[in-house]
């Protein structure tokens, strides 16, 4: 019984720290991309979203089954125009068809209406299924639209690194971490009591939720 319960302490001081260490790496990863003019549409998006995900390393790759996966965070605008805490979430994906490469990338992707958060929050989604999806710039240069369409609930911006042929986010679902989630707030702590009945806080996101545009 000891052992087993060390065994369990051990792991959820593990989780926390992995889900502390997200945070931080979603911080630098939106701060990075907020800054970086090759991706001013995203501050735009940004500050009309009613939420957003932050995934700090997506790896992609195979060569004919190829998969994606990387765990990120999700932020909710409140009505008065703040940030919720994060709540926690993995984003997979398999496909098969003509590919070869790999590709590690930084995500952001933000929601544009409150249907998409309600969408998000209720159900293991899928993107191009679930919810509609607009890509932004992959990589310097690439522009994206001019002005937000208000049709699409969800904008993918991305920084890449690596080669990768085949489709970007479509078919990919989103997962709740629920170690994260209790082992960085306590037991009790889901994705809607966190980011919409705010529930539940952690002083370590602050410098996150200061970081997104108000």
């Amino acid at each position: 019984m000891i052992t087993l319960f060390a065994v369990s302490f051990s792991f959820q001081v593990q989780a926390a720290s992995d889900a502390e260490e997200l945070v931080a790496k979603s911080r630098y990863t939106l701060e990075k991309m907020l800054s970086n003019p090759d991706y001013s549409k995203l501050q735009e998006f940004a500050k009309q979203s009613k939420g957003i995900i932050i995934i700090p390393q997506l790896v992609k790759g195979g060569f004919i089954i190829g998969g994606e996966g990387g765990s990120g965070v999700l932020l909710v605008r409140g009505a008065d125009g703040t940030w919720s805490n994060p709540s926690f979430y993995t984003l997979a994906a398999g496909s098969i068809g003509l590919q070869i490469g790999g590709e590690v990338s930084e995500v952001v992707f933000t929601l544009m209406n409150q249907g998409a958060v309600d969408a998000i929050l209720e159900s293991e989604i899928k993107f191009g299924g679930d919810l509609s999806l607009a890509v932004g710039p992959f990589g310097a240069g690439v522009e994206a639209s001019t002005t937000a369409n208000l049709d699409v609930d969800v904008y993918a911006f991305s920084s890449s690194v690596g080669l990768f042929g085949g489709g970007a986010f479509e078919g990919a679902k989103l997962f709740t971490r629920e170690s994260y989630n209790s082992s960085y707030y306590g037991a009790g702590a889901t994705p809607r009591k966190i980011t919409i009945e705010r529930a539940f806080s952690n002083p370590h996101s602050d410098k996150l939720r200061a970081a997104l545009p108000q």
